[in-house]
């Protein structure tokens, strides 16, 4: 009789949890921090660019309608994830990355000002400390988000990357903001994070010859977000943040789906 009482109150606490769970969810603002992809998605200038292309779209010989499209992408394009393979030697691939490491608590770490006076800005040690003056020190399991401003130029190309040409000379004339390496290295040696990801096409600067902060990142197993979406709609600590790449085997990025969960 006490082991069924003791049953009865488990399950009774599982359940107040669960509905608790329930109301959070649904009573939460959600942003989507993902950019559409179309035909003028931005991707890397030596990249095949999004090709979206109609199978059918109508009336049926039956009467009914059906619609039914086939899409073509390379993984690094628009808002995508990074896995750590992407430069990491025997790293995990996409299909190999723990749910677990995909969502945790975001910070959002707002460098508008520095990226508006300087285009190839890098996000420093010192802007990570000036966060955690504020907001205390960043948690373990974070989504490190870096706010450069640049995401108000998705529509223009040239704001957005530095350069309307494609190939290796498209490459040359990019400029917008990355992280810094040795910001980087801190963050792996001094912070457990599950991820990073910013608004502008490359963890790295623009200018970044031999993408140190991506070997840095993918080296400890972390992954990346690039060219995330509204994250000057997002305070600088409290969401949560979720992170759902295409499930591709073998596949060094994808395609994401990345949202913000915001409590009330």
């Amino acid at each position: 009789m006490k082991k069924l009482f003791f049953l009865l109150v488990i399950i009774s606490l599982a359940a107040c949890r669960q509905s608790h769970w329930d109301e959070q969810l649904q009573s939460a603002q959600w942003i989507d921090l993902t950019h559409d992809f179309e035909a003028s998605t931005v991707y890397w200038p030596t990249n095949v660019p999004f090709s979206h292309d109609t199978v059918f779209y109508g009336m049926t010989e039956k009467g009914y309608f059906y619609s039914s499209f086939k899409f073509s992408a390379e993984e690094h394009g628009g808002t995508h994830f990074d896995a750590p393979v992407h430069f990491g030697k025997d790293q995990k691939f996409i299909h190999e990355v723990p749910v677990e490491q995909l969502h945790g608590p975001g910070v959002v770490v707002d460098v508008t000002r520095q990226s508006s006076e300087n285009r190839d800005y890098l996000v420093s040690v010192t802007d990570f400390e000036n966060w955690e003056k504020t907001h205390g020190k960043i948690p373990e399991g974070a989504i490190i988000l870096l706010n450069t401003g640049f995401g108000k130029y998705w529509e223009d190309h040239v704001k957005y990357t530095g350069t309307s040409k494609t190939g290796r000379e498209g490459v040359e004339e990019l400029h917008f903001p990355g992280l810094d390496p040795g910001a980087a290295n801190w963050l792996v040696k001094n912070r457990k994070i599950n991820a990073v990801g910013l608004d502008t096409p490359s963890i790295d600067n623009g200018q970044s010859k031999d993408f140190q902060s991506h070997r840095i990142l993918c080296a400890a197993g972390l992954t990346m977000y690039e060219n995330v979406a509204n994250l000057d709609q997002l305070p600088e600590n409290g969401a949560h943040i979720v992170a759902l790449p295409m499930k591709i085997r073998g596949g060094s990025g994808a395609p994401l789906r990345i949202v913000a969960i915001i409590g009330k």
